[in-house]
């Protein structure tokens, strides 16, 4: 049997590994379109503001690695077509522009996603950034250890820009937000959330520029303005953070059933609508343990599992993802923010029967040094008092109480058995009753 995954970095090489751990004969090739493979973007914000040094922290395993067990892996290797009815694939070498096609028995498509750039004039200036793979990360780097760069604007205001603006803090640097909606993080984070968050990025001189659309960068060969509907600002740095899009666009004419955004459809073991092909990563869609329709969720920790579970089915198995919650979480400056299951805004989209409650409370003892605020929002049935989300926000430990928040919705939790949790207690870590007691116990 022989099998090609396209694309080799989180759920591909992850996919490969089980595979050849699962059938030792399997034939596997890799064809990666980057230099890298294995590669944990999700390090680039700490590795542009200096938290470490070597880039190569950000590799699991490196190609020769991957080829001594058997795996044969090919970085700079492009993917331009597949042909699902003779189930081959056309490859172009980067560094050589040989074309060539390739066979497969099985086939699965890894391809991530790429970063979106908006539709703003002269967006090709020099010292204008995407933050996706180690090119960018050590161009951006490069960029902010500048000492003759000192203003930074970040378009867009998800979880990579709020990252973003940590690092060039990192520096000293003025730091400018432009977010096309009238708060950070609005698909992610109810409004409570990102009002604490939002107030923590202007505690630190962050400027929040809100609702506000860029419309163009202005610089004859640099970037030195960057221009919305209202306002004009002076700029050296400007980095473009407005979401990804799934690296499907080869795919178009295979038939391959996508959502509207591109990424493509696939069932609990992995499966695409063509036989013998399978996809995962930031590629594909999710099933969402509290939604009937395929969802988009972007998140290494999603790749990786279904990239493992794909690999056993690529084997003979027939390995089930049990599903995501979009469990999520983010550094803000101080703060620490997460989030699990349904959000209020998707509750109420999705036209549930709600209810939600939010509370302020301790971390901890009081009479033990670090005491803080800890917030918690849960969003739950109104009928039958079953958790559907929870997001937590604090400065220490808040995105652990997540951790509880998922496992409670995964077991399908009520408020009330929140509140008798057992939960553990030690002066320095919580209170007799923890914050996640004290918000199921009101919960009404």
């Amino acid at each position: 049997m022989k099998v090609v995954i396209i694309g080799g970095v989180a759920a591909g090489m992850s996919a490969a590994a089980k595979l050849k751990r699962s059938n030792k004969d399997a034939s596997i090739t890799v064809y990666e379109k980057s230099k890298h493979v294995s590669f944990g973007a999700c390090g680039l914000p700490y590795f542009v503001g200096n938290f470490f040094e070597d880039s190569q922290n950000m590799i699991a395993r490196t190609v020769e690695q991957f080829n001594s067990s058997g795996i044969s892996v090919h970085p700079e290797h492009e993917v331009l077509k597949v042909d699902v009815d003779n189930k081959v694939v056309t490859v172009k070498n980067l560094t050589t522009n040989e074309v060539f096609d390739d066979y497969y028995d099985r086939l699965m498509v890894a391809t991530g996603a790429s970063a979106i750039i908006p539709p703003i004039q002269n967006v090709n200036l020099k010292h204008v950034y995407t933050l996706k793979s180690m090119e960018d990360g050590h161009d951006l780097k490069q960029a902010m250890q500048n000492s003759d760069l000192n203003r930074v604007a970040i378009v867009g205001a998800g979880f990579i820009g709020l990252e973003v603006v940590e690092a060039a803090k990192q520096y000293g640097k003025e730091v400018h937000v432009f977010q096309l909606n009238d708060r950070v993080l609005v698909d992610t984070f109810d409004k409570e959330i990102t009002d604490i968050l939002e107030e923590e990025l202007r505690a630190h001189n962050v400027h929040l520029h809100l609702a506000q659309t860029v419309t163009a960068l202005e610089g004859q060969e640099y970037v030195t303005k960057i221009q919305t509907k209202d306002e004009s600002y002076d700029v050296d740095i400007v980095v473009l953070t407005a979401g990804v899009r799934p690296n499907t666009e080869f795919l178009v004419d295979t038939g391959i059933k996508m959502l509207r955004n591109g990424a493509i459809i696939i069932d609990q073991e992995g499966r695409t609508s063509i036989e013998d092909i399978y996809a995962a990563g930031d590629c594909a869609s999710i099933n969402h343990i509290l939604k009937s329709e395929p969802s988009y969720i972007p998140l290494a920790t999603v790749a990786n599992k279904m990239g493992r579970i794909i690999g056993e089915n690529l084997a003979g198995a027939h390995q089930q993802f049990n599903g995501s919650l979009g469990s999520a979480c983010l550094k803000v400056m101080d703060l620490e923010a997460g989030r699990t299951g349904l959000s209020e805004q998707e509750a109420k989209n999705l036209g549930l029967n709600y209810k939600t409650v939010f509370i302020t409370d301790m971390n901890q003892t009081s009479y033990y040094p670090g005491q803080t605020k800890i917030y918690v929002k849960l969003i739950y049935n109104a009928d039958t008092k079953v958790l559907l989300g929870g997001q937590v926000v604090g400065r220490k430990d808040a995105v652990q109480r997540v951790n509880v928040l998922a496992t409670a919705i995964f077991a399908g939790l009520t408020t009330d058995q929140l509140a008798m949790l057992d939960l553990c207690y030690a002066p320095p870590f919580a209170r007799t009753w923890d914050a996640l007691n004290i918000a199921g116990s009101v919960a009404k």
